[in-house]
């Protein structure tokens, strides 16, 4: 089961060149397609919006496809080691490399090193590279694309520092106001004030909340109230109007100093929302380590012939690699409807095809 590791020789560099050039051929070929059918669908949406050709190209497609190319990388691994190792298996490489005195966990090495380079890049990229992609994306899509519509949310709760709570009933993205907002101030283990306001509109230039037709109600210890009221009155919260609308969307513009902030920010205010960024911040850890997952699977499938030849390899493997894939994207209802945490439902998928890699890599030398 051990072998002594004397550097990479030519049969490995064999390998890892086959691997590579396999993998970003496949996706510069996918990259062509998705923008042919993107654009036929969208074609007649960006002429009615007047869409400017160099924003189109430059805002939209060169920020979409790296975006939308990373999600799916881990399946053109999978794809990319079944075919160019189900040729290799069919031609008797394969065979006459292992003939040749290298054992089979060595002839893996290559394939693992090309795996976790992509894995590496995959990560570095949806951590760093594509969170400032996707916020020129969203912006150009809010701007052009009329699916695009602005939401209001309902009954939200926040919690804000020193044990100040805020609730209000609706915020329309509209016109930035809030209705039936409510402030109360439980700091020191009690309610010490209460204030209570039919509208409070956020100046997007200030910072600055106005709120209108208020009530202050503060308690003593014996939580006797005292009253006071007015017409207009400004203050300040550490909440803005993007805190009501921090969707999916919103959240894959933010690289992961911002992304763990707003998840630390959230928790304290106990936003429900959370679960949008925690969701957002697994799948860019759990989606490169897929990649490693799938190459050994895939290989495992692929390295003695079969009577089908390549085409049951690829039959195999596609469904294989779908139904991952789909996996993944249902295990996030997990999370949605705080079923599982984030941390387990989104690496649910990677716990189960861990054990079928290893069942298939137990396997494959015999």
């Amino acid at each position: 089961m051990t072998f002594k590791f004397k550097g990479l020789q030519r049969l490995d560099w064999y390998i890892i060149r086959k691997f590579l050039v396999t993998f970003f051929v496949a996706i510069l070929f996918l990259a062509v397609l998705i923008i042919i059918f993107d654009i036929s669908e969208k074609i007649e949406d960006f002429i009615k919006k007047e869409a400017p050709l160099h924003e189109i190209i430059f805002d939209y497609y060169v920020n979409w496809v790296p975006f939308f190319i990373n999600q799916y990388a881990p399946m053109f691994v999978f794809l990319t080691v079944i075919f160019f190792t189900s040729k290799m298996t069919q031609d008797s490489e394969v065979v006459a490399m292992l003939s040749s005195g290298i054992s089979y966990h060595r002839f893996v090495l290559p394939y693992m090193l090309s795996a976790c380079f992509i894995a590496l890049l995959s990560l570095e990229l949806g951590q760093w590279v594509l969170p400032h992609a996707n916020g020129v994306r969203v912006e150009f899509e809010q701007k052009y694309n009329p699916w695009r519509k602005v939401k209001i949310g309902h009954d939200m709760h926040y919690k804000l520092e020193n044990d100040h709570f805020v609730y209000l009933e609706s915020f329309s993205a509209y016109n930035n106001t809030a209705y039936n907002f409510t402030l109360e101030d439980l700091s020191g283990g009690r309610l010490r004030s209460k204030i209570t306001a039919e509208s409070a509109q956020y100046d997007t230039l200030t910072g600055v909340w106005h709120l209108r037709n208020w009530f202050i109600r503060d308690y003593d210890e014996g939580l006797r109230d005292h009253i006071r009221s007015g017409r207009q009155m400004d203050t300040t919260l550490s909440l803005t109007r993007d805190d009501f609308f921090l969707n999916k969307f919103t959240i894959q513009r933010l690289n992961k100093r911002e992304l763990d902030q707003l998840i630390e920010t959230q928790i304290m205010r106990g936003d429900a929302s959370v679960n949008r960024a925690l969701i957002e911040k697994n799948n860019r850890y759990s989606l490169p380590f897929s990649t490693i997952i799938l190459t050994i699977i895939g290989l495992a499938l692929c390295t003695k012939k079969k009577r089908g030849g390549m085409g049951w390899n690829l039959a195999a493997g596609t469904a294989l690699a779908f139904s991952y894939i789909l996996f993944m994207q249902f295990s996030e209802m997990f999370v949605i409807t705080d079923t599982l945490p984030a941390s387990i439902a989104i690496w649910l998928p990677n716990y189960l095809y861990t054990i079928i890699a290893i069942v298939l890599y137990i396997k494959a030398p015999k």
